[in-house]
């Protein structure tokens, strides 16, 4: 019987592939005995026992990249998990260790190696953080996402494999109306749908907020997901004006079935998945990530002529002419579905797998 522990948190992007990684494990080895090790009071520590899987946390954190007080626990912090880590490891006895980034990921990657365990490695970016780039070295293999990665990582341990999504999106193309029914949408009506990620996004939601009045001139629905930390605010606006407000969005499958249009920040799981839901998409990538990897996975995708981007600063300036001109070009937003669809990668999943099968049989 096989035991895997997998690490990966701070953000959905990070807890998502891990959890679809564990399912296809299971569905593979249902003997197999899992753990999640994620940081104390993140979400990883909600979301995956909401997926069935146990998880333990490590006293870690990143370090800010402005001088703040919370820097001077740093050390202690890392100190803590390191041994906490090692505890887990010698008490648990994993067959292997699957990192896919975040904070957590980083002390108990690193013990794993110590103790000789096998470690593979899920980047999700085309531009890696700084965890896995210390990583890379001594870890076995490394699955990605993007080309040109041999920058960062040993080119011997790299497969392209892709990123996990969620199972339920593999065929959304036959569930429209369904969806519509579902979100009780309004017929001849343009639907778009808003997501800035599991907490939020506070410029897009700042924009959604603004054009309202817009919207409604232009005939447009909204399912606007505007994140745990900003629910409280925008709920007033929740069944005014073809709008719905919704702190999370469980089912995603229903809402990019019902989406004909979709704004969304450029985070790499958030990528992977608008490629095999194949709708029209506007990425608002955030500035505010390690090396701007965001805009550099948008990018990946508008250079093969696939999706529309807008920078932040440019909101105020683009935007509506942006958004204007894609809803009045069915044809045009044929095309961009067409060919972002053309850039799935629909069997990460089990390719990483795959993957983990072979160190396990080594």
């Amino acid at each position: 019987m096989y035991k895997v522990i997998l690490s990966g948190g701070g953000t959905g992007g990070h807890i998502y592939p891990a959890i679809a990684i564990a399912n296809e494990i299971k569905s593979r080895y249902p003997d197999a005995e899992f753990l999640f090790v994620g940081a104390k009071d993140r979400m990883e520590m909600e979301k995956v026992p909401q997926a069935g899987y146990n998880i333990k946390g490590l006293w870690i954190t990143g370090i800010q990249r402005s001088f703040t007080l919370k820097n001077l626990s740093f050390p202690f912090k890392v100190i803590s998990s390191l041994l906490g880590a090692r505890k887990i490891i010698k008490q648990f006895k994993p067959d292997i260790v699957i990192g896919t980034g975040g904070f957590a990921s980083g002390p108990l990657l690193k013990m794993a190696e110590m103790a000789g365990v096998p470690v593979l490695i899920q980047e999700q970016n085309s531009y890696p953080g700084i965890t896995n780039k210390l990583l890379a070295k001594q870890a076995n293999k490394i699955c990605v996402a993007y080309d040109g990665l041999e920058r960062f990582f040993p080119k011997e341990k790299i497969v392209k494999t892709g990123n996990p999504v969620r199972k339920g999106l593999l065929h959304i193309e036959n569930n429209s109306e369904e969806a519509k029914k579902f979100f009780d949408l309004k017929e001849g009506k343009t639907t778009l749908l808003v997501i800035g990620g599991s907490l939020g996004a506070r410029r897009i939601n700042e924009l959604i907020e603004k054009e309202l009045d817009y919207f409604d001139t232009q005939n447009v629905q909204v399912i606007w997901q505007c994140g745990k930390l900003y629910y409280d605010k925008y709920k007033l606006y929740d069944n005014t004006k073809n709008v719905q407000v919704h702190e999370f969005l469980n089912n995603m499958d229903m809402a990019y079935g019902a989406a004909d249009v979709v704004i969304s920040r450029a985070g790499a799981g958030s990528v992977s998945e608008l490629c095999i839901v194949g709708k029209p998409v506007i990425f608002i990538p955030s500035p505010n990530v390690a090396e701007d990897h965001q805009t550099k996975n948008a990018m990946a995708i508008v250079d093969q002529d696939a999706a529309l981007i807008i920078k932040e600063e440019d909101l105020n300036a683009d935007f509506e002419n942006k958004f204007s001109q894609l809803i009045a070009q069915p044809e045009r937003k044929i095309e961009l579905g067409e060919n972002i669809k053309k850039l799935a990668l629909v069997d990460a999943t089990k390719e990483i797998v795959n993957e983990v099968e072979k160190l396990l049989n080594k």
